[in-house]
């Protein structure tokens, strides 16, 4: 066999951020209908309600509100965890069996901080874009794009608003990194143990899965706390343990409204992306 048949394709730096942006494309509806059933107030639909709302209010394209700052948030913060998560496993660390669990959480908490931080001007532009239909007409932000919004919170809020909510983007990008980068590792390694899956789609779309529903378990509460602090108008919350008290005045079930959503967006989200990024990692990775 030849040294070139011997050695594993690895991903590049920026395939990461490539792969959750195409996911972001296919996925932004359920996002868009995320965030509507988190910030409701006075009504309690479900997944299925919401759409039918929405598109009956604002019309079918309504559900694309905000993609420009979906796909630059993908750009920033998950190109930023997957460069970090990446670059320091396979040129430091060694190959994802050599790697114990411990240091990929680890390495995954690390490099989910980072790129929270790093993100959450298109996170906050984000959600504020796919919110605005359901404001009055006269308090609508109308940003253009996600590049427009950026220049004109910059503008008129001032560069620390940019990074409103900072530590609850990045607490929530810990979780979701541990959830989707370190378990999918692992998750992968254990299957292609067992000797029934070999590297390929199967085992790609297998370990995703799982990886998908763990991260939506640790993130749910965060998620909510995150969408409802960006979200809010100046003023409104003192603290993220003000914001928690009166999400808790519903009940515990609060920090769990939208789960279903969550759930639904977040996995297709983190199947479509590993098996984007894989096909990257495999056609086009460097070999090692």
């Amino acid at each position: 066999m030849s040294e070139q048949t011997d050695k594993k394709r690895v991903g590049r730096w920026y395939f990461g951020g490539f792969a959750s942006a195409g996911a972001a494309c296919c996925t932004h509806p359920l996002d868009l209908l995320k965030v509507h059933l988190q910030t409701q107030q006075k009504s309690n639909l479900r997944l299925s309600g919401m759409a039918v709302k929405v598109v009956r209010n604002h019309g079918f394209f309504s559900l694309y509100n905000g993609l420009s700052a979906s796909i630059l948030r993908q750009l920033t913060y998950s190109m930023t965890r997957f460069a970090i998560y990446e670059g320091v496993k396979n040129n430091i660390l060694g190959s994802d069996k050599e790697v114990p669990f411990y240091q990929k959480v680890l390495l995954g908490g690390v490099a989910g901080a980072v790129g929270g931080f790093v993100g959450t001007p298109a996170d906050m532009i984000n959600v504020r874009m796919q919110n605005d239909v359901k404001l009055p007409v006269n308090e609508r932000r109308n940003y253009k794009h996600a590049i427009d919004g950026l220049l004109k919170v910059y503008s008129k809020e001032g560069a620390s608003k940019l990074f409103s909510g900072a530590t609850m983007a990045s607490s929530r990008a810990v979780l979701v990194t541990i959830g989707q980068l370190s378990f999918y590792d692992q998750i992968k390694v254990m299957l292609l143990m067992t000797g029934v899956f070999k590297d390929n789609i199967v085992l790609h779309f297998s370990s995703s899965f799982a990886a998908g529903a763990i991260a939506t378990l640790l993130t749910m509460p965060l998620d909510v706390l995150k969408t409802r602090l960006m979200n809010a108008p100046p003023g409104t919350y003192s603290s993220i343990g003000h914001c928690a008290k009166d999400i808790l005045k519903a009940g515990p079930s609060g920090f769990f409204k939208g789960f279903v959503p969550a759930f639904v967006r977040l996995g297709p989200h983190t199947i479509i992306t590993f098996i984007f990024f894989e096909q990257l990692r495999m056609n086009f990775g460097m070999l090692k």
